[in-house]
């Protein structure tokens, strides 16, 4: 049997990014794994459906939710490419995922300016970050600048 490692993952949560980018939308993208197999995929859609909570995410845990017919993910890990924000990290908390991994830190707006080494996720929840953390903070520089 095949297994995957993080940065596997984090490369197609990088996909949904680069989706997000070419959308004009903030590059921040989003999978969900069960049994090394992805079972959802998010990428921020704040501008295309005009909701401030059309996150990455949010919208990977509701189509994780979905296909599972739960309410709860407690098998599943959850790959992004910039550390969850404040907002994220209630939904995540709620979803009961087994894991966080993240690749880029976000120094403005993610949880640890909020909750500091605090784990803000549920108590079961474990965090690994910094997977593919350069590429990840590339993508969004590269979005900024372009735009600025």
């Amino acid at each position: 049997m095949l297994t995957y490692d993080d940065e596997h993952f984090m490369k197609q949560a990088l996909r949904e990014a680069q989706n997000a980018y070419a959308e004009g939308e903030v590059p921040i993208g989003a999978v969900i794994v069960i049994n090394d197999k992805i079972i959802a995929r998010g990428h921020n859609q704040v501008e295309t459906l005009n909701d401030p909570t059309a996150h990455a995410e949010v919208l990977a845990i509701t189509s994780a939710c979905g296909h599972l017919g739960a309410k709860y993910l407690p098998d599943a890990t959850l790959y992004v490419t910039i550390e969850p924000c404040h907002m994220c990290a209630g939904a995540l908390y709620w979803s009961k995922l087994k894991r966080v991994v993240y690749g880029a830190a976000d120094v403005k707006q993610g949880f640890q300016f909020f909750y500091g080494n605090k784990n803000p996720f549920h108590p079961k929840t474990e965090i690994t970050a910094g997977v593919l953390s350069d590429d990840c903070a590339r993508l969004i520089k590269d979005f900024f600048k372009e735009r600025r």
